[in-house]
């Protein structure tokens, strides 16, 4: 069993980070997925990706692993870089775009 453990990012529909605080345990696909023969859907035998665990912090995670002994991947989350801007800023006179409205 193969496992990792990130934090998961916002999502690119909404503004908000408020899932993005807890960090998730989730199992990685042991055996590959294949369409089934009747009706074509695709599906596997391994019920263990369905399995996602979520913590407060990084270190309760990552003890949960060791304490079951899961081997595991740490993903560390990017650093989010925020560019400062003001709305005044897109009537500024000195700016360097062209107006395009």
């Amino acid at each position: 069993m193969r496992a990792r453990i990130y934090q998961p990012p916002k999502t690119a529909m909404q503004s908000g980070r408020a899932a993005t605080h807890e960090w998730v345990l989730a199992f990685e696909p042991a055996s590959p997925k294949r369409p089934d023969p009747l009706m074509g859907w695709i599906g596997s035998t391994d019920t263990q990706t369905q399995v996602k665990l979520t913590f407060a912090t990084q270190d309760e995670a990552v003890a949960y692993a060791e304490r079951n002994g899961i081997t595991y991947e740490l993903e560390l989350p990017q650093v989010r870089r925020v560019k400062p801007k003001a709305y005044a800023d897109n009537f500024k006179y000195g700016r360097l775009e062209n107006w395009t409205h």
